[in-house]
């Protein structure tokens, strides 16, 4: 990443080329004055490497004789520009103005960095991405890498610090899952879209449609929370953060807030982001709610958000959990499999809910009679692959790919009452799911409370274009799930979108008067009546 630094300003800059015939002593450049931006500007993909370094100072120690940069340009100057002796030539088709300081830290360039891809974007404050990009010569195949510059210090976030989630006036509360959009540095390729019809389409660039489904829901649902539930990032990403910043520019530019967890894919490759330098990009960014979690808890990316209600109230309404369901692992069992959810989150969720509903009983002014939770993880618990799972509003349509082990999480869940769970993965189902009621009855019960059903398992559906959208010989449209919270009457609801749908797809209720829905079954094995319509 860039300068960082809100204190210092940018001297110089210039770019080094290296072979593996060069002599290092003869590339490297005095790294007392210079600081070398650590992204590969080919990305790894030729002989030569390149880098930027970046020569800055400290501002309390400039004076009216030291030269800052003022201004960067990439490619042919304009006559009028280049007409001023100021500009300088560097590497890459690169111009700089330096100009003497003169104490005004708005006018001087105190961060530079590195984006890849013709369709990067930067949503950071201040940032401004550099159009052309550099000139390189790189293969045509290796996205383009542009600078993106920062004029000023670095100012707290715009929402910063950030409100607390609330609910509407009207007591509700609207989420949009997006799940498995995995975005990639630069624009990715699509070969299972359909038209309308069903009819297959030509190969083409999937990040810009992923990009123009997202932009088109989110401008229909107009949410309270977007949570991204996963695989945010394909495999072996040159750039983590060019393709982050893809997922969540959309978000931004709507003034959004969203959360997110992780998928087994985001950290997947040798030159990907770790999780917890992808939660510390996104924690930094505007409208975020991201939070990496406790430390000895395992996994990055364990939290949990409040929604309260309207306007000042600190009442509780709802508490949506978040739970890092880990990556792919070497496995004898099965193939793929992946990390379980383990027991330290396991006892962290309990102990966090239990103190919650502690708080919330203590609490004189709580008059709520509903407290509704959710918890959204990626890959699915292993419950989502019972046989006798009772599947309403969507498709079973590929099997459930979870954890060969089970620690039975769920049963922590139903223990606690969460309502529903949500989760990505498998990008064509698209099914929510209850278990019958005498799976319950292995689950421990409080003296003479009848048994919790429920959590309702819910799958989001896959909604990137550079993931698969389709199984077996048949294609599927990209989808996304919506959640509603009403908290004045205690009710879930949940619909999906739908690639060219104007309307809702499978709008099913959940919850009504704070309990999950009665199963499709009585307990004797009878049909009874539906409390969860799938409306088509």
């Amino acid at each position: 990443m860039g300068c960082e630094d809100a204190r210092s300003v940018v001297t110089d800059l210039t770019i080094s080329f290296w072979s593996p015939t060069d002599n290092p002593s003869t590339c490297a450049l005095d790294q007392q004055r210079w600081h070398r931006i650590e992204k590969e500007l080919f990305l790894h993909t030729a002989q030569q490497s390149a880098w930027l370094h970046i020569a800055q100072a400290k501002e309390k120690e400039l004076t009216t004789d030291n030269f800052v940069v003022t201004d960067i340009r990439v490619g042919k100057l304009h006559p009028s520009i280049g007409s001023d002796n100021s500009w300088k030539s560097r590497p890459g088709g690169i111009w700089v103005l330096r100009s003497k300081y003169t104490g005004e830290c708005h006018q001087t360039v105190t961060g530079v960095d590195v984006l890849f891809g013709v369709d990067a974007v930067d949503p950071r404050p201040q940032w401004a991405l550099i159009r052309p990009p550099l000139q390189l010569n790189a293969p045509s195949e290796v996205p383009v890498a542009s600078l993106s510059v920062r004029h000023g210090r670095a100012k707290l976030r715009p929402d910063s610090p950030l409100t607390a989630l609330r609910a509407r006036e009207d007591g509700k509360f609207k989420i949009v899952q997006i799940s498995d959009t995995h975005m990639v540095t630069g624009v990715g390729v699509c070969k299972d879209a359909i038209d309308a019809h069903g009819q297959p389409l030509p190969e083409s660039e999937a990040d810009p449609l992923t990009i123009d489904f997202l932009g088109g829901i989110l401008d229909v649902e107009k949410p309270d929370l977007v949570i991204l539930t996963g695989d945010q990032l394909h495999h072996d990403i040159l750039d983590s953060q060019s393709a982050l910043f893809k997922v969540v520019a959309p978000l931004i530019e709507r003034s959004i807030p969203y959360a997110a967890v992780f998928g087994n894919h985001d950290s997947e490759g040798a030159y990907t982001l770790s999780r917890t330098a992808q939660m510390s990009i996104l924690q930094d960014l505007p409208f975020s709610f991201c939070q990496s979690g406790p430390e000895q808890v395992d996994g990055v990316g364990n939290y949990y958000l409040q929604v309260f209600a309207h306007a000042s109230s600190q009442v509780p309404l709802s508490t949506l959990y978040f739970v890092d369901s880990h990556e792919q692992i070497p496995s004898k069992i099965q193939n793929p499999d992946y990390g379980w959810i383990t027991q330290s989150q396991i006892d962290w969720f309990t102990c966090t809910s239990q103190a919650l509903r502690k708080a919330r009983e203590k609490d004189d002014n709580h008059h709520n009679r509903f407290h509704l939770s959710l918890a959204f993880m990626h890959i699915p618990l292993p419950e989502y692959g019972d046989s006798d799972l009772i599947v309403r509003g969507g498709h079973r349509r590929e099997p459930t790919k979870g954890p060969s082990f089970n620690l039975h999480f769920y049963n922590a869940l139903a223990e606690e009452g969460i309502a529903a769970v949500g989760c990505g993965h498998d990008h064509v189902n698209d099914f929510c799911g209850l278990r019958p009621q005498q799976t319950h009855k292995e689950l421990k019960q409080d003296g003479n409370k009848p048994p919790q059903l429920g959590p309702w398992l819910c799958y989001g559906g896959g909604s990137g274009f550079g993931g698969y959208g389709s199984y077996g010989e048949k294609r599927y449209h990209r989808r996304m799930r919506v959640w509603e919270i009403d908290t004045s009457i205690g009710a879930i609801k949940t619909w999906k979108r739908v690639e060219y749908s104007k309307e809702r797809i499978d709008e099913l209720v959940l919850v009504e008067n704070g309990a999950v829905v009665t199963s499709p079954y009585d307990t004797d094995g009878c049909t009874s009546d539906i409390a969860a319509q799938a409306v088509l």
